[in-house]
């Protein structure tokens, strides 16, 4: 965890009166990281991924920074962004079957937003075009390249190049540049993930010069996960300079809004704090070396192998049976824990986490004020 485990800043006075589990948040500390993220270029490079946090009232802590560019994986995320203020909004993510209607929708639901959203493949890309044109609305597309991490995307090459091309061609969308994830770059060292991001970008790079030598116009790039954002923020093209006119990266972070667990170990050391806590009980002991508490897979993301928490004191706990509603714990001082006992912990993985959670409890001054909707939980808000 980014903060001294020793220190009590994420307890709370009144944890009498919050039902576990509970998800905890703090906004001073989410100013804090949006603080740490605007410094690494500015606002305006910043397109913050809202997966992570899928909460309207983060979208206003956002703005009230001055962000104004946001980065979203389902359509109820981006109608969630919208109605809170958005005005650019990424759906970074293929639109295909009725999700193309959806976004459409979108589109003339907030005909103050800018939405756009990316394309890999030519056949999907005809069906929204074809689907734009009816609706008489110019979408703007990226194309989504494959740096690496081989889950959505086309490699950076004569294909990807000549799929851009019929992308410019095509009625209805308006190609806008390259979007080009790196979440498969991890480390702890600052020199080593410029040296991953540096090779993984350079096939990227290369392609916007032969598109910019054809005449096709590359205005925008977007790219990295919270890993590489630090060091790519505003960087542009560092090996070559080349292909005339320059663009900086738009560079879309989730995870540092809250940060978690794991990405200590996935990132060199960022200024970000851990602003995400969960808060549960312990309900039994049920041996004099194990502790159960009400953490369970329906609490905390399960994804990860085993720990799937951090809890502040507890450095030695090791987890013995995760299953629906319960977490056993071995201890070395089970007795040390009665039955009732408040338990903090900050997950391995935060985004997947919070949207096990309907509403997350917002801490002020060591007390919970407010509870927060979780609005982008939802599959479906309205749209």
């Amino acid at each position: 965890m980014s903060d001294n485990a020793q220190s009590s800043w994420y307890q709370i006075q009144n944890a009498a009166d919050i039902p576990s589990p509970a998800l905890l948040v703090y906004p001073d500390r989410i100013k804090h990281n949006l603080q740490q993220m605007i410094a690494w270029g500015g606002v305006e490079v910043l397109r913050p991924h809202v997966k992570t946090h899928k909460m309207s009232r983060v979208v206003q802590l956002k703005l009230d920074a001055g962000i104004t560019k946001f980065k979203a994986a389902t359509i109820a995320e981006a109608e969630m962004t919208a109605a809170a203020g958005g005005k650019d909004i990424l759906v970074a993510y293929p639109c295909v079957g009725p999700n193309q209607q959806r976004l459409l929708r979108l589109i003339s639901t907030f005909p103050e937003t800018a939405f756009s959203t990316l394309v890999d493949d030519f056949e999907t890309a005809q069906s929204l075009s074809q689907a734009a044109a009816e609706a008489k609305v110019e979408i703007p597309v990226y194309l989504d390249l494959n740096v690496g991490m081989d889950r959505t995307g086309i490699a950076p090459g004569p294909a990807a190049e000549a799929l851009y091309g019929q992308l410019a061609e095509l009625p209805g969308l308006k190609v806008t540049g390259l979007h080009v994830y790196d979440g498969h770059i991890h480390g702890t060292d600052d020199q080593v993930i410029t040296q991953a991001v540096d090779q993984a970008f350079a096939p990227a790079w290369q392609m916007r010069a032969n598109l910019l030598e054809q005449g096709l116009p590359v205005p925008h790039v977007v790219g990295c996960g919270t890993t590489s954002s630090c060091w790519m923020a505003g960087v542009v093209d560092r090996q070559a300079q080349s292909g005339g006119a320059t663009v900086p990266v738009e560079v879309s972070a989730g995870t540092s809004v809250l940060w978690d667990a794991g990405q200590d170990g996935l990132s060199p050391p960022m200024g970000i704090q851990n602003a995400a806590v969960l808060l549960a009980r312990v309900i039994s002991r049920p041996t004099e070396k194990t502790i159960c508490i009400d953490l369970g897979h329906k609490a905390v993301a399960s994804e990860m192998q085993p720990p799937r928490v951090e809890f502040f004191g507890l450095p030695d706990a090791k987890l013995m049976i995760h299953s629906e509603e319960h977490l056993v714990l071995e201890v070395p001082d089970a007795d040390r824990f009665p039955v009732g006992t408040v338990l903090y912990g900050v997950p391995t993985h935060i985004c997947p986490t919070v949207a096990l959670h309907e509403v997350v409890y917002c801490v002020n001054g060591g007390q919970v004020t407010e509870a927060w909707q979780v609005d982008a939980r939802k599959r479906v808000i309205t749209i």
